[in-house]
Formats: structure tokens, C-alpha cells, sequence
């Protein structure tokens, strides 16, 4: 019994497969409500452990842990990285932001340095809007030129704006412009990384069998499509369109009460990444012209909310895909023949 999850609780279900035991997993959810039925008021780990022993010995419906198969093995440490990154990318962001809006407010808002390089170019060398009108045009176009920044020359015609926007020189400037090229340099390193990362799982992707099935539907792609093969597995835990839709969260479920009848609610225990793999997706294929951008149109159409339009489609996308791995074809915008 291993009251732990994530990475470092690996080794013993491989352990365990290799001489034949079969081991389940408990939902936390479960085991505290389990709790509460035994006598008793304490809180160990001797009593939490015979709590899940006694709940996997009653209960024989929880879902096994199997070990997934060589390329779903592969691509499951490189998503948990390039999660990291991304998780650290934002954090950084925000705190560059931060700093910024403090100093030197004109110049954050001009740029949106999530996207623009050249911005965080910039950064690097000048942060103050002192030194930006100091430096003139040519050189602040040169510094993120030099970097292979398309329109730098842009750029500095934006950032030069914004410093003849803010004459007054606020406290704490000259420390701040110190603090704002350390995230900068941070966030085009990261930007890096995580180009490298996706490289490389855009390889481990294409040598999956299923990978052209998976990818090919609208919104999909090598990174969504790598996330569902570690979330779903080999879909022997989905039997239908139904299951999978359910175990993302897509499927109200009833909470019923005598005469009460129809009331749906959203689910509370769902997989959080396989809802963000089709969530995301969703997003991604409304927003060109297609079948899932009009069937999200009429959706709203029908005063229906942002989040319950995006979850139509995501919905449906969710039994194309099974559809598309049970027959084993790849999507295509024209009906099949039968």
C-alpha cells in the first residue's frame, strides 16, 4: 500500500506487475468518507492504511493502475517537464509584470510579453525610461534585430512612445531596472527550453502507433495529442464515447431526490487532464470556420455561456476520437461511407 501519488510512486507498481499483483487505485475522496464510518476520531497512517485496505477489500469496482506501454511511458516524464516550464514561464511573467507596472506602467502595457520577443529583447538591456530615450531609435532597434526579432524596428518605435509618455522619474527606478533583465533573459530561456521540449516530443509522438489517428481531428495536434495518449492510456478503462466523456468531465451528472427529477450538475471527480486536453482542443478548433466553431455558435445562440459552448464541442470532439480509434481511421471533414 502506497499513500502517495505522482512520479516518485512509480517504481512499486512496476514492481508489483512484475510478480503478478494487480494494483487499484483509491480516490482520496473515497478513502475520507470511508473514514468517517469506522469508530473513532484519530488521524495516523497506521489507521489510514487500514482504512484503504478495508475499503479495496469491500469495493472491487475501483480502476486498476496498469503500467502504459513504451511510447506512452516515454512522452509521460516530457508533458510533466514541459509543464513545468510552462508553469514557471507564467510565474515569471507575472513578476516581471509586476516590477514593471511599478516603474515604468507605459512600457508594460504597451507589449504583451507572453508572445513578444522582442519586448523581452528589449528588457534585456534597457528598462527605464531614461535609458530608452537615451539610447534612440537605431540602437533600440538594433539590440532585438540582432536577436532575429521580425519587426524590431517596430519595437523600438513602441517602446520609444511609451517612454516620451512618462517624464517623471518614479522611486525605486534605477534598482527596479536591475530586477527587470533577470526575468526577461529568464523567460527567453525558458522559450527556448520549451521549444527544445516539444521538439522532442513531437518525435516520441510520431513513433506511437496511434499517433496520426489522435492527431489528425481538428484542435488536435502533437502536443494535445501527446497529453491524451499519458491521460487516457490504451482506453481499455473506456469501453465507449460515453466513459471517456464522463471520466473528463464533460457528462452532467443527475442529483435526483424522490419527486425531484432532471436536475444536473457539474461533476466534481473527473480527470483534470483529459478535460484540458479537450477543452483546449475545443478552443483551438472554434476558432476557424468549421463544424465545431457553428455548433459552438449555436450554442451561445441559445444563451448558453462561454464555458458551456466550449464544453459542446469538446463533448462531441470527445466521440469522434473514440469513434476514430475504435475503427482505426483518421478524422476527415466529409462523412464516412457505410
Amino acid at each position: 500500500m502506497l499513500d502517495i501519488s505522482g512520479t516518485s510512486s512509480a517504481p512499486l507498481p512496476a514492481l508489483l506487475a512484475a510478480h503478478g499483483q494487480q494494483a487499484v487505485y483509491v480516490p482520496g475522496r473515497a478513502v475520507n468518507r470511508m473514514a468517517g464510518a469506522y469508530r473513532g476520531e484519530a488521524k495516523t497512517d497506521a489507521r489510514d492504511a487500514y482504512v484503504i485496505a478495508e475499503t479495496v477489500r469491500h469495493r472491487n469496482d475501483f480502476a486498476a493502475i496498469d503500467l502504459p506501454a513504451q511510447p506512452a511511458a516515454d512522452l509521460a516524464p516530457l508533458t510533466a517537464h514541459r509543464s513545468g516550464l510552462v508553469a514557471d514561464r507564467v510565474r515569471t511573467i507575472n513578476r516581471l509584470r509586476d516590477v514593471l507596472t511599478g516603474v515604468f506602467p507605459a512600457l508594460e502595457r504597451a507589449f504583451d510579453y507572453s508572445s513578444q520577443k522582442g519586448a523581452l529583447s528589449l528588457l534585456t538591456g534597457y528598462q527605464t525610461p531614461v535609458a530608452i530615450r537615451r539610447r534612440g531609435r537605431a540602437r533600440l532597434t538594433a539590440r532585438p534585430a540582432n536577436r532575429g526579432v521580425r519587426g524590431a524596428d517596430a519595437v523600438a518605435a513602441t517602446a520609444l512612445q511609451a517612454a516620451q509618455a512618462q517624464q517623471t522619474a518614479l522611486p525605486g527606478e534605477d534598482a527596479a531596472a536591475q530586477i527587470l533583465a533577470d526575468p526577461a533573459v529568464q523567460i527567453l530561456a525558458l522559450d527556448d527550453r520549451l521549444k527544445r521540449i516539444d521538439k522532442q516530443i513531437r518525435a516520441t509522438f510520431r513513433s506511437h502507433p496511434q499517433a496520426e489517428i489522435v492527431g489528425s481531428p481538428p484542435g488536435m495536434g502533437p502536443i494535445p495529442g501527446t497529453e491524451f495518449v499519458v491521460a487516457a492510456g490504451d482506453l481499455s478503462a473506456y469501453p465507449d464515447a460515453g466513459h471517456l466523456a464522463s471520466a473528463a468531465g464533460l457528462v452532467p451528472v443527475p442529483r435526483d431526490s424522490g419527486r425531484r427529477t432532471g436536475d444536473l450538475r457539474r461533476p466534481k471527480r473527473y480527470s483534470r487532464r483529459l478535460r484540458r486536453v479537450f477543452s483546449m482542443s475545443a478552443r483551438t478548433s472554434i476558432i476557424r470556420d468549421g463544424p465545431d466553431r457553428a455548433f459552438c455558435l449555436k450554442k451561445r445562440g441559445e444563451g448558453c455561456k462561454d464555458v458551456q459552448a466550449v464544453i459542446a464541442p469538446a463533448r462531441r470532439q470527445a466521440g469522434v476520437l473514440r469513434a476514430l480509434l475504435r475503427d482505426g481511421r483518421v478524422f476527415t471533414s466529409a462523412p464516412s461511407v457505410t
